[in-house]
């Protein structure tokens, strides 16, 4: 009799599980399939052998991390992108038109900063010449020389009469004292957190972070690129050399553009409004001048943009694809394409550091290094940190922002980068990644192990969340 009733036992306890495990596989099915949430095969595999296997476990863990993209409060625009009367037809412009992507428009300056100390001189100067507004978005901003200097520059600014707003990552900034955060409040800075972790555990939005990096004044200057607000991104400190880094400085209607783009994180950020999908409309535009777009991706896009940019880049490339970025993740359909391309004739040359500061990034990448290798590409590893993120294309376009080549960037955070279609713009990036190259060592070329091909697996199956 007792075998008996411990069989029962043990069979009710085998059909909770199974019966737990199938509404965890439906809650993710529909999940996935209602907000129509692309994921690289390994994140999909992953989600279901947790669920699965540990379903008390990984249906909670899904909940909190699983979510890539958010409910939009309204539909999505069409045809509000178009192109300045006169600009030659370009496939990424008219790619940007299809996924309704800010306008582009033309310029009065725009200037590059590959000198750390000179962006911030730069960044700086802008804080103390505004005169009406400053909106500062940021992953990090540091607890460091840098992060107070640039603090008191902007108490400055609002103490005399300037509106200073400041969105922060909530996750990015966790090492920002909240001393520090107070001070910036009591001087004038209205500041938000952006996804506060706490608040966003019930909504499943945790790992939804806002990786932009954005510092607009008067509506009428912009600067933004790959630096956080923080010392390393800009000095020396001590020992320790400076990262490698770009941003730049665009004076024009990119900026009105920017501070439209800037009002939707804040109001998403302050409870204002729900997510939204809207394009951004160009403001009047010179005729002349530098033509640049904002490419914004992440969650709150109803498409991966720069996903999208990127692999119809890699089949439309004639003679050469420059990529820079510190961490090189890209999925196995982006990676595919970039190895067609080298099979085809395209010089692709990869930048990325020899040794970055994410050890479990470094073991990801290896499986997508030996592939471009054997596919005949350039891989260079920079010799120091470099967290810069560029993208050139033949001699047409090229791209520089936030986003880093992995997955994180392509499919989970909230990213902006620039589209530069102008001549000059092409050539000064060009020329800076190719120093970049030069200062660099060739990757070697090394069969891993079978443990080290194993432990790169294990890592490239939660790469896609961290």
């Amino acid at each position: 009799m007792s075998h008996m009733i411990t069989h029962l036992h043990w069979s009710l306890i085998a059909v909770e599980h199974g019966m737990l495990v199938l509404a965890g596989l439906l809650v993710y099915l529909t999940s996935t399939r209602l907000t129509r949430q692309h994921r690289h095969p390994s994140a999909a595999l992953a989600w279901v052998l947790v669920i699965t296997l540990l379903p008390y476990l990984g249906i909670p863990l899904y909940l909190l991390f699983g979510v890539r993209k958010v409910p939009r409060a309204s539909g999505r625009p069409r045809g509000a992108t178009a192109r300045p009367p006169g600009t030659a037809a370009h496939w990424a412009l008219e790619l940007g038109e299809a996924l309704a992507l800010p306008a582009p428009a033309r310029n009065h300056a725009v200037t590059f900063q590959a000198d750390g100390q000179a962006a911030l001189k730069h960044l700086m100067q802008l804080v103390e010449q505004a005169r009406h507004s400053i909106d500062i978005c940021t992953f990090v901003l540091g607890h460091d020389p840098v992060a107070a200097d640039l603090s008191a520059a902007l108490g400055r600014a609002s103490g005399r009469g300037v509106k200073v707003r400041m969105l922060l990552d909530d996750v990015g900034s966790w090492a920002t004292p909240r001393s520090m955060r107070q001070a910036l409040r009591r001087n004038g800075v209205d500041l938000q957190l952006f996804m506060p972790v706490l608040r966003n555990i019930r909504r499943g939005r945790v790992n939804l972070r806002n990786h932009r990096k954005l510092v607009i004044v008067d509506s009428q200057h912009v600067w933004s690129g790959g630096r956080n607000l923080a010392s390393e991104y800009f000095v020396t400190q001590g020992a320790t050399p400076v990262w490698t880094d770009i941003s730049f400085v665009v004076s024009g209607p990119l900026a009105r553009q920017a501070q439209d783009l800037y009002q939707q994180d804040w109001q998403v950020a302050s409870g204002e409004i729900g997510f939204v999908d809207a394009a951004i409309a160009a403001p009047p535009a010179p005729t002349s001048g530098a033509l640049l777009q904002w490419i914004p991706s992440g969650p709150d896009h109803a498409d991966d943009t720069l996903y999208a940019l990127l692999l119809a880049a890699a089949y439309r490339a004639e003679q050469r694809i420059l990529l820079v970025s510190p961490y090189f993740v890209p999925d196995d359909a982006l990676l595919t394409a970039w190895c067609m391309a080298c099979r085809r004739g395209v010089k692709l040359t990869l930048v990325i550091p020899a040794r970055s500061n994410h050890r479990l990034a470094d073991v990801a990448r290896s499986p997508a290094l030996r592939a471009l290798i054997a596919a005949g590409a350039d891989v260079r590893l920079y010799p120091r940190m470099l967290h810069a993120k560029a993208i050139i294309v033949d001699e047409s376009v090229a791209w520089c922002g936030s986003a880093n080549l992995d997955s994180r960037s392509l499919f989970l955070n909230f990213e902006l980068n620039t589209a530069f279609y102008d001549a000059n713009a092409i050539n000064w990036l060009s020329g800076w990644a190719q120093q970049l190259a030069d200062e660099s060592e060739p990757a070697p070329r090394q069969a891993p192990s079978a443990a080290r091909e194993l432990f790169e697996g294990l890592v490239r199956i939660v790469g896609f969340q961290l």
